[in-house]
């Protein structure tokens, strides 16, 4: 009988911890009107259908412009770049498209409740394109678990960019990071009392060496110049990722830069050096990759 009342303990507490660690990423709509209450630019909502999925998009800045597309981690929601989406200076430079990944927030797919699919991910992300109307390539952008969604995105549809721009990216298919709480996370006693958001996000780090693998062969179909940053201090992500990313784009367009002091959450510790990458234009010789390592004052998180 203790034994069990003990068990049951741990599962609640397991489950408790586990809530509570993403309970500061999560907003709803309440959190959301507040936030607007007094801004004088707000988002554009959209939901893309069709009988395979329900995309839910937030957008802005003219869509005439040239689109930034945002790609956001595990767990997460489209407003996880809403420094970047409520920035004036991208606003009048570009159409700032964030999305709400499959499973995630307000976006699903019909069939298949659990969607841990790199390329099934990437496919219906890019759908939100279909909202820009400017003709002209933009910038895509992903972070953390949403940096190879963006990649695939960028090998599938290379004429909508002219440049990719990979934050803390989780790419490595050998350095996928699992804590104590990982295995038990899986278990259908402790999914029951878990947010969807969250349970999505253990299935997909379970699957997601097999996906990466996947992908390590096509970063040679890249086409898009691509920028990667990854922090020193990061502890979500293995800062050695930033080598595998050296390794996979020796000979595309490409540059690295090295936060030392940095985490994982760079667009938001580091939001002057994320808007530079996206507003000015790729410039590096065609012949070899590019290497800078970034250390200031600011870089402290």
């Amino acid at each position: 009988m203790l034994r069990k009342i003990c068990l049951w303990a741990c599962v609640c507490g397991l489950c408790w911890g586990l809530s509570s660690c993403f309970r500061s990423w999560r907003k709803n709509e309440r959190d959301l009107r507040k936030h607007y209450a007094n801004k004088s630019v707000r988002p554009t909502y959209y939901t893309i259908q069709n009988d395979s999925l329900r995309l839910f998009v937030a957008t802005t800045g003219a869509d005439t412009l040239p689109p930034l597309l945002l790609i956001h981690g595990a767990p997460g929601a489209w407003y996880g770049y809403l420094n970047m989406v409520d920035d004036s200076i991208l606003q009048s430079k570009y159409h700032i498209i964030a999305v709400d990944r499959l499973g995630y927030n307000h976006s699903k797919h019909r069939k298949k409740r659990i969607v841990t699919s790199i390329d099934l991910q990437a496919r219906a992300a890019a759908l939100a394109l279909s909202l820009n109307h400017s003709r002209q390539k933009g910038v895509l952008l992903g972070r953390s678990y949403g940096a190879p969604i963006a990649a695939k995105i960028a090998i599938l549809n290379p004429q909508r960019f002219n440049k990719l721009v990979m934050l803390a990216p989780a790419i490595d298919p050998t350095k996928e990071k699992f804590w104590w709480f990982s295995k038990p996370a899986k278990w259908w006693i402790v999914r029951m009392w878990l947010p969807h958001r969250i349970n999505l996000a253990s299935f997909e780090k379970f699957a997601h060496a097999k996906e990466l693998e996947k992908l390590a062969n096509e970063w040679q179909m890249l086409q898009v110049p691509t920028t990667v940053v990854q922090g020193g201090k990061d502890w979500i992500v293995d800062p050695t990722n930033l080598d595998f990313a050296r390794m996979k784009l020796a000979k595309k367009e490409a540059q690295f830069i090295f936060l030392p002091n940095a985490g994982h959450l760079i667009s938001y510790s580091h939001p002057d050096l994320v808007r530079e990458l996206v507003i000015t234009p790729f410039q590096q010789s065609s012949t070899s990759t590019t290497s800078l390592q970034v250390g200031t004052n600011e870089d402290h998180k």
